[in-house]
């Protein structure tokens, strides 16, 4: 029984340890300026063709990001600005960055 108990603490201390901090992607999208091209709400990019990230899904954000930082090749994506952009990033500023984005109010989909 101690076993698992221990088992069940490590594997929440794991979790705790690891999930993504809203409050830091919030820094970071300001640092990084994020909002000069996806618009000051992440609603209302600068160009059509730039995404709406507000209210999309966390893993999908932190993937992308991911995926820009690979570049050209399986599983990556090219875009050059975002390439240049998201370089200096860890996983875990990716990860912290798809929750806060995620965590806003976004336009894509009417609730019922």
């Amino acid at each position: 029984m101690n076993r698992i108990c221990l088992a069940l603490a490590l594997c929440a201390l794991g979790a705790s340890a690891s999930a993504a901090d809203i409050a830091r992607g919030a820094a970071l999208a300001k640092t990084h300026n994020c909002a000069s091209c996806h618009g000051a709400d992440f609603n209302k990019p600068i160009d059509p063709s730039y995404p709406k990230l507000a209210g999309q899904h966390a893993d999908y954000l932190t993937t992308a990001l991911r995926a820009y930082k690979r570049g050209a090749g399986p599983n990556g994506r090219v875009n050059p600005i975002m390439a240049a952009l998201v370089q200096p990033l860890s996983n875990r500023d990716m990860a912290d960055l798809g929750a806060y984005l995620g965590s806003l109010p976004g336009q894509l989909v009417i609730k019922k």
